[in-house]
């Protein structure tokens, strides 16, 4: 890359992810409930959660010991607190300093720790296993590209994402915000290009189908080498 590609590129940084999703808690983008914080309806409704803790919660529990996990993108918390007992030590991360420091006050386990990181631009906790739930499908290809090299320092990574039924073109990039790639019938794939995530197995451990062909909620267990 030449020193004037590169000047472009680091004009680009700070992505603007951080303000962003600030916005959405702010504005409550997402809805809203009692509680100061809300991550959507897709961490609240029990037909859409629990499956995905139940899930998540087997794989956790088929190891000998408790392994660690780190949390990608927390959110409000409200499915990460059903899987801290699983784990050996739970680190819960999210971009919205105000959403850190209000988990940290309302959620206390001795194995759990919550650290608020741009996922994108620092450097990650480590862990055994990874959780990316309905988190890259935010993101621009950019930002991916750089969580996906950090990705590889991980044995186990669980994503979810939110795709078009059926065929699609994947990756299609978008800005940073609220909206995801389903508006251009796009979706995450993160072993296709430009991404291209090497993986010794692959496996789907849940699809939930949603109403009215507003696509599928896919969650997949990558382990890396």
């Amino acid at each position: 890359m030449t020193k004037k590609e590169n000047e472009a590129k680091n004009l680009k940084k700070p992505w603007p992810t951080k303000d962003a999703m600030e916005q959405v808690y702010v504005m409550q983008l997402w809805g809203k409930n009692d509680s100061v914080f809300y991550s959507g309806d897709g961490s609240h409704y029990p037909e859409i959660v629990n499956p995905y803790i139940d899930v998540v919660a087997f794989f956790l529990t088929s190891f000998e010991r408790p392994i660690t996990v780190c949390d990608l993108g927390c959110g409000d918390f409200n499915i990460g607190k059903e899987l801290v007992k699983y784990s050996a030590k739970y680190v819960a991360v999210d971009i919205v300093e105000d959403l850190i420091e209000y988990n940290k006050k309302k959620y206390k386990q001795e194995n759990l720790e919550f650290q608020c990181l741009d996922i994108a631009v620092n450097d990650l906790p480590t862990a055994d296993c990874v959780l990316l739930r309905q988190v890259l499908q935010h993101l621009s290809n950019a930002e991916i590209e750089s969580i996906v090299l950090k990705l590889t320092a991980f044995e186990y990574v669980i994503l979810t994402e939110h795709l078009p039924e059926g065929d699609f073109i994947p990756n299609i990039d978008i800005i940073s915000g609220q909206g995801i790639r389903l508006k251009k019938q796009s979706g995450v794939n993160l072993l296709a290009s430009p991404f291209n995530l090497k993986a010794k197995e692959v496996k789907q451990l849940l699809c939930f189908n949603l109403e009215k062909n507003k696509g599928v909620i896919v969650t997949t267990m990558y382990r890396l080498f």
